[in-house]
Order: C-alpha cells, then structure tokens, then sequence
C-alpha cells in the first residue's frame, strides 16, 4: 500500500511560499513612500496628489519608490493627455545615473498621437526598445488604461487593459539579442539588478496614476 507523507514545511513556512499582500503605493492623499529621483528625503517636486490621483503635475524628474523590489506584482491604472509619453520603469540601480539606463520600462504613451506609437517597440505596453507591444489595446488620450507588471526572477510580464502583450526572460539569448540592436547596446548595467526602485517617469507630460498597489512575490 503506498504511504504518502505529509509536507515537512511548518505553516509559516508555507505561507512565505505564496505572494505577500497587496500594498498600496498611493493614499491619494500625498505622495508619501516616494521621492523625486535620486533625491530621498527631500519634497517631492512635479508631481502632486489632486482629487484622489497622482498627478505628474511639473518639472521634478521620475517619481521613486523609497522602497526597492526584487519579485513583485504591480498594479495600476494610468491616462495620458494628447500626445503624452510616461512610463513605469522597474528595478532601477541608482549606480547607472538615469533611470532608464539600468531599469527597462514599461511604455506609458498617446498612441494615436505621439510619434512613437507608430512603431509597436515604443507603443504603450512595450519593453520599451526591446519588445514590442500588441496593437490597438490602448484606450488613447483621456481614457484610463489597467496595468500589471510581473517581474519574478528573470521573468517579466506586461498586461494592457486584461491582455497579456510583453512576456520575456531577462539575460536570455533572445533578451541580449534584442538589447545589443537597442538604444542600451553600450549599456552593461540596463536589466542586470535583481532589485531596485520603482519610478514612474517624468517625460515631461501631464500623466495621471491611480489605483496603484503593490505585492511582493517569493
């Protein structure tokens, strides 16, 4: 008769197996837990809370998590005004200056307008540069678009509006393939970091953020 055999792992143990709780980036009341980039604990310029949302509302550069993150799932919702260009740009090492140059980046971008929607590697939803995104999900100017971004381990994924539109691995064959004919062929530090910062970019458009949660994965 086969005997099977009870897990070894204590209940504790097997609760940190799964996915931690949903944490809210955002009160809607301030811009607590962030800081403009490369610049913790000072204010927070350009960007404001008004009426419930996060608005990048003036010059002050990407907008940070003070916290940093290895495994997560982030959720948001976001709106661009005509021909706005934003982004959300994860595991950031602040050893690469810019933000872009060490954390890859999620499109947030005016499709219909902006010039680089005409090119689906820079359209909303794309690994921007690398993967391109899947046409004809964003809901354009004004309109509210739902994001979740996945970056466990190597493996990242892009969700548009309940569609999955980017999946890759991180320091795959095909991801340095992809890197070296980029923008960040000459740079080495561009998806390496395992945690980093979180920022929402500053690309110099008005850009709405709401909704915006967070849960760490083992």
């Amino acid at each position: 008769m086969a005997v099977l055999f009870a897990s070894a792992m204590t209940p504790a143990a097997q609760a940190q197996q799964g996915p931690g709780p949903w944490t809210p980036l955002f009160d809607g009341k301030s811009v607590q837990g962030w800081h403009n980039y490369d610049t913790p604990g000072k204010p927070v310029a350009g960007w404001t809370a008004e009426q419930g949302l996060l608005v990048r509302s003036g010059a002050g550069g990407d907008l940070t998590t003070d916290k940093q993150y290895a495994n997560f799932e982030l959720e948001l919702e976001w709106k661009v005004e005509k021909g706005g260009n934003s982004g959300v740009i994860y595991r950031i090492d602040h050893r690469g200056g810019k933000s872009y140059v060490s954390g890859p980046e999620m499109q947030i971008l005016d499709d219909a307008v902006h010039p680089d929607g005409k090119n689906l590697l820079t359209s909303a939803g794309a690994n921007y540069a690398l993967h391109p995104a899947v046409p004809g999900l964003n809901k354009g100017a004004n309109e509210w678009n739902s994001v979740r971004l996945v970056v466990k381990g190597t493996h990242v994924e892009h969700w548009l509006n309940g569609k999955q539109v980017v999946a890759y691995e991180l320091g795959s064959a095909d991801w340095e393939t992809r890197r070296k004919a980029s923008k960040f062929a000459n740079a080495e530090m561009y998806g390496r970091a395992t945690r980093g910062h979180i920022a929402l970019q500053d690309h110099g458009d008005r850009v709405y953020f709401r909704n915006i949660r967070i849960r760490e994965l083992p």
